[in-house]
């Protein structure tokens, strides 16, 4: 490979870098893959079993992401590191509550990081999203409130949820019920996203927010 298409894999036409792109099927099956395995593991071997399984399914998912594309996105770093660590404490003192309670933790700190970032001027959504969109700056404000104020309301119904609740309810609705929430939610701020979009003219001369 010579240097020119070395560097045209690795740089765009302004020269800033170009990610690789994981194709959307096989993103889809790296997020929903582990709490699919949870889910059908619970159910044959219980709760316990099912959190080894996580634990080493959310590892393995961050090494194929990192072969694929050499960049690893914040969010699946953090609720990777929050379920080994969630993990080994239900092993531990052999609890099923810590691992119930990595919802809410992971939850709070997405909320409290991005609400508190903006209190300062900082735009961390882009980064917390791994997102590409190019909206105005107070298109990303309102965003940002919006997304800090739903990981804060995840919180709240994960707590609700394993506090009142059996822990195949509770497993069964971290699959299947979170996500389609968070699908919900995420096309409901598609009028926004368009409504403060910018063109690409502005976006290169847009300034970075983090």
């Amino acid at each position: 490979m010579d240097a020119k298409t070395e560097q045209d894999n690795t740089t765009g036409p302004d020269g800033k870098p170009v990610r690789k792109k994981i194709n959307p099927g096989l993103k889809l099956v790296l997020e929903m893959g582990p709490l699919v395995a949870f889910f059908f593991t619970n159910y044959k071997f219980g709760i316990f079993p099912a959190t080894g399984v996580l634990m080493v399914c959310v590892v393995a998912t961050l090494i194929v992401s990192w072969m694929l594309t050499r960049h690893l996105p914040v969010m699946p770093v953090v609720t990777a590191v929050a379920v080994v660590f969630f993990g080994a404490l239900t092993f531990l003192f052999h609890s099923e509550t810590f691992i119930k309670m990595k919802p809410t933790f992971v939850n709070i700190i997405f909320g409290g990081a991005l609400l508190g970032a903006l209190a300062f001027g900082k735009m961390l959504l882009p980064i917390v999203l791994d997102s590409v969109v190019q909206i105005t700056e107070e298109g990303w404000r309102k965003l940002t409130v919006r997304w800090g104020l739903f990981f804060f309301f995840l919180a709240l119904v994960n707590e609700v949820v394993w506090r009142t609740q059996t822990t195949d309810f509770w497993v069964s609705f971290k699959v299947f019920g979170i996500m389609p929430i968070t699908l919900i939610f995420a096309m409901s701020q598609v009028p926004l996203i368009i409504k403060h979009e910018l063109k690409p003219e502005e976006a290169e001369k847009a300034p970075e927010h983090f």
